[in-house]
């Protein structure tokens, strides 16, 4: 069950996923927290930076291992909008984040229990994983973004 503290880190991880919409791109927004501070923030740029690896939760692990001068990031918590796919799980694991929160859930490509769950698996690391914190919120705006694209695409 989320908390409130789960929720105002969410809302800024979705504050990240409305940047993403308004380039265009897959809305998925992140925030990295140590303690009560975010750290921080990321968003889907594989569209505009033309680069598969643009992925919110990526870009938030960056931006978080420069500000902390460290890949160890065992005193983090990763908020991300969408559960992370395989790529974005495994560089959890090898961030040593101890826990993520996500809003929707991805039956797709999802690798924290939707498709598969690699923190199950005999890695080194396991994060403690919830979802579906305001994955209503979070799903409407992909679903949003999802059917102003198809719309785009039909009046071509």
């Amino acid at each position: 069950m989320s908390s409130e503290r789960d929720e105002r880190f969410m809302r800024e991880a979705l504050e990240q996923a409305r940047i993403a919409y308004s380039l265009g791109e897959v809305p998925v927004g992140a925030v990295i927290v140590k303690g009560d501070e975010i750290v921080s923030c990321g968003y889907n740029r594989r569209e505009t930076g033309r680069n598969a690896l643009r992925h919110a939760e990526l870009s938030a692990i960056d931006a978080a291992c420069e500000a902390l001068h460290g890949w160890r990031l065992w005193q983090c918590e990763l908020y991300v909008t969408l559960e992370p796919c395989p790529m974005c799980t495994g560089a959890i694991i090898n961030s040593r984040i101890p826990r993520v929160v996500f809003g929707a859930y991805d039956a797709k490509a999802g690798s924290c229990g939707s498709v598969v769950n690699l923190f199950d698996l005999p890695y080194n690391h396991k994060a403690e994983v919830e979802g579906g914190v305001l994955g209503d919120e979070c799903g409407q705006l992909l679903s949003s973004f999802f059917k102003e694209l198809r719309e785009r695409k039909s009046k071509q």
